[in-house]
Order: structure tokens, then sequence, then C-alpha cells
């Protein structure tokens, strides 16, 4: 597998890094390639680890070679990500919250765990570093998205003054601060107990690999929306 990452920040470094041999090229202002048309080399797969306003020129250059692409990005608009579904309908792309391998084995179990804790409260809470741009998190969306469609609750975002707690609703809570990593927690209150699912990450390290893994599994697949639980677990 030969890879093309779009973006050249921290995660673009580390990942390339990882790579090592794999790496085809990097597209970024920091480097010589500034557009996916710029790259002269054969490559086998494109791994977008930048920023949203990339989005468009990615999709232009996939629909003209049909390249498959992982989307590890976070913070697109629902327009962007209309744009995403529309693409892989002409080229196989991977979109994902989250890369890490704990997280996506977590959120599985916030599937299975939360329809048999009925009448619990539930809240999610999580922490990055302090140069994170947007909030909560897409991995506590993708929490919040797994709960939601397992209790129809309504999404409470960051409460504030007078603010009972209501029957139905998941809470969610986003901090910033320092150089954390990422921090995600499920807590499940019940009467006189508290269940706690957890995921720490200590390194960025966790991210490029499981990009990667998902970047060598989208190689060989037809058009189509997958995810990092298609690569763990096989659901298509």
């Amino acid at each position: 597998m030969k890879a093309v990452i779009v973006g050249y920040g921290a995660m673009g470094k580390i990942l390339a890094e990882m790579l090592g041999n794999d790496l085809a090229d990097v597209v970024a202002i920091e480097c010589e390639n500034k557009k996916l048309d710029d790259v002269k080399v054969p490559f086998d797969v494109i791994i977008d680890f930048s920023n949203p306003a990339n989005l468009d020129m990615i999709i232009d250059y996939v629909k003209k070679t049909k390249k498959p692409v992982v989307f590890a990005t976070t913070g697109y608009t629902e327009e962007q990500n209309n744009k995403i579904k529309e693409l892989s309908k002409v080229a196989p792309v991977l979109k994902s919250a989250n890369f890490s391998l704990g997280v996506i084995v977590l959120n599985r179990l916030v599937k299975e765990v939360t329809p048999l804790l009925e009448g619990y409260d539930i809240e999610v809470i999580e922490a990055h570093h302090n140069k994170k741009k947007d909030a909560p998190s897409g991995t506590a969306k993708m929490f919040l998205k797994s709960i939601v469609d397992a209790t129809g609750y309504n999404v409470n975002e960051g409460r504030s003054g007078i603010c009972p707690r209501t029957k139905n609703e998941v809470g969610v809570s986003a901090i910033r601060g320092g150089t954390i990593v990422g921090e995600h927690e499920v807590m499940y209150c019940g009467e006189d107990e508290v269940i706690t699912l957890k995921h720490s990450a200590y390194s960025k390290k966790i991210f490029a690999n499981g990009a990667i893994k998902a970047a060598k599994w989208l190689c060989d697949k037809g058009a189509g929306l997958y995810d990092m639980e298609d690569v763990l677990f096989g659901n298509k």
C-alpha cells in the first residue's frame, strides 16, 4: 500500500513517520505539494488528517480518479457530511470520528450496554488539549448517537444556570486544557450505583495506527461509505 497524506500538522507528521516506506507523498501548505493534482507518484489511498477547508479539493480529485479516501478530519458541517456521502457513491470512502481501536470497541460496548440500563441517567464527558477547535468532540458525538439511537433521548450540551435534569435526556460536557490527548467517559448513573465506560489516549500514535489499518482495509473495497466498525467487525 502506498498512501498520500493530506495535512502535515501534528497528526500528519506522526502518520508520515509511521507509514515509512508506505508513504507516497504529503499534500499540505507546509510542503511542496499543495494539492492532490500535484502528486506525480503512483499511490493507492488518500488519508486526510487536515481540516474541513480541504474537503472540496479532495472530493474533486477523488471524483476524477476514484481513489479510496480515509477521512480522519473532524468538525465537518452537515452540508460537508452530505458531500462525503455523495462521494461514497463513486469511490470507497471511510470516515470515522475516531481511529483509536479502543474507542471503536468502546462504542460497540455503549451500543450493547445502553438498552440494558433503562432508566439510568447517562452523561458523556470528554477532555482534550487546549488547541482543539471543535466541541463536543467527534468521538463524543459518536457516543451520543449510539445512545440516542438506543433510547430516543434528547441531547443536553453544557448545562448552565437553573436547569434541572429532565427524564429523557443525555448530557454532554467538554473540557479543554493543557496537552490532554483525549479522554472520553460514558456514565450510567442509577439508584445507588454508577457504571462508567472510559477510554484514555496517551499518544496520538493510536490514531495514526488505526488510520493506517483502515487505509489498508479500504484499498480493495468498492464504492461505498465505511467506518471503523466495518474494519474491526466486518459489518459490510
